[in-house]
């Protein structure tokens, strides 16, 4: 297929992130069918390649910014952490510097659910949002998953996999 070069919302590293973010959400919303070892070794995986293909997609500024929404809930979400939470007990809970530029932060108890979870939301919205047919709705899922990379989901993705690296040395010696 050839993508047009000079079409913003449909490049190259825009297709391989839907792709990733994609895996991604179908492999969480089944996490409860597998066994802990195997959402560690999944996660393991995905997060840096999720990172790495989001970080190559150019924001967009949307020509209609009212046209973003949201679809993940709050109840949704939950129900989603606390599977996860609960897959992964008693190894849920880290220890992390609540800062990842300032070294003179305090080191906090964060949750790899949680971080799991919000990773989710933000794929879940960007990948139905975009799916939709409209063009500004597409440039308002690029624009929201670029700034949601700075402030959201990049940190939270950079936070599990140290958590699960150090998780997969415990479970594998």
């Amino acid at each position: 297929m050839s993508i047009p070069e000079n079409d913003p919302i449909l490049t190259r590293q825009i297709l391989d992130f839907i792709t990733v973010s994609n895996e991604f959400c179908h492999f969480t919303e089944k996490a409860a069918d597998y066994p802990k070892e195997d959402i560690v070794e999944y996660y393991r995986h995905i997060l840096p390649l999720l990172y790495l293909k989001g970080s190559l997609v150019q924001t967009v500024l949307p020509s209609d910014p009212d046209a973003s929404e949201h679809f993940l809930n709050e109840e949704e979400w939950e129900l989603l952490f606390n599977t996860l939470r609960n897959k992964l007990y008693p190894d849920d809970h880290f220890w992390v510097s609540s800062s990842l530029t300032d070294a003179d932060t305090e080191v906090e108890k964060a949750s790899l659910a949680e971080c799991l979870a919000d990773i989710y939301q933000d794929m879940k919205d960007f990948l139905s949002l975009y799916q939709k047919n409209k063009y500004t709705a597409k440039e308002n899922a690029i624009s929201n998953v670029c700034a949601h990379f700075n402030d959201h989901w990049g940190p939270a993705a950079l936070k599990a996999m140290t958590a699960l690296h150090e998780l997969n040395l415990r479970i594998s010696s």
